[in-house]
């Protein structure tokens, strides 16, 4: 299936469906208190930086969302989704000409997951970056296909297949679009809460101080008892795409 990928900004009536359309992110995920700061403005602020992806029919099927900010010749931060959204979130507010442009999150409707939509989805972000003039695509990407939250991320980034490919899938699908692994982010993001918020963000008891296993999670969700809050705190694995611009 081959999508039409539309930018916001020129269809601003797209927003309905494009906030409609189901994903399969954790409840955990849609608690990232940063992250909500890039959601929260995405119409507004960013609108030429998301893009909306039809099937044949005109239904939304996949959206590609990200976010320019200022970089300044710095190295990428240990601290990636967060701090890009931070970035460009402040540079908008100041007036400021960001210099680099980092993804933030491609969805893909649950029932079409697996069929190839996520890398049509990257190539139409790239391409959207090189219209802005961005000579590179910045990504701090989330390897879903992390099994073990006990596995260090530069272990786990680092496995390849017989191919030479990455083990993850959706690494592979970066690395296949051209895109160079560069480094972990440690710190990607962070998702604190209350122990009762987390209980019914997952379902779990959180009944014990110490790291507890979520499904869903690449790391452990630090817990906290006595103090009643629990925090999980995400790698991510910068990959660097050229544009061409």
């Amino acid at each position: 299936m081959q999508l039409t990928f539309t930018v916001l900004a020129d269809e601003p009536g797209l927003a309905e469906a494009m906030w409609a359309m189901p994903t399969s992110w954790p409840e955990f995920m849609r608690h990232d208190p940063i992250g909500g700061l890039f959601y929260g403005h995405a119409q507004t602020r960013f609108a030429e930086f998301v893009l909306v992806g039809r099937d044949p029919e005109g239904e939304v099927a996949a959206c590609a969302y990200s976010v320019p900010f200022v970089r300044a010749g710095e190295d990428l931060p240990v601290h990636g989704w967060d701090a890009a959204i931070r970035s460009g979130l402040l540079a908008s507010l100041a007036g400021e000409r960001p210099d680099a442009v980092s993804a933030v999150e491609i969805a893909v409707r649950p029932d079409l997951q697996g069929t190839g939509l996520s890398s049509q989805a990257l190539v139409a972000m790239r391409e959207n970056a090189a219209r802005h003039g961005f000579a590179e695509l910045l990504a701090p990407v989330r390897p879903n296909g992390k099994a073990d939250p006990d596995e260090p991320m530069t272990a786990y980034a680092a496995r390849t297949r017989a191919d030479g490919l990455p083990l993850d899938p959706w690494l592979r699908v970066h690395v296949r679009a051209g895109g160079r692994i560069v480094q972990v982010a440690p710190r990607s993001m962070c998702i604190p809460g209350t122990v009762d918020e987390w209980r019914d963000w997952t379902g779990l008891p959180f009944d014990r101080t110490g790291p507890v296993h979520v499904p869903g999670a690449l790391a452990p969700v630090h817990c906290d008892v006595e103090h009643g809050v629990a925090t999980y705190v995400e790698p991510n694995v910068w990959v660097v795409h050229r544009t061409g611009a």
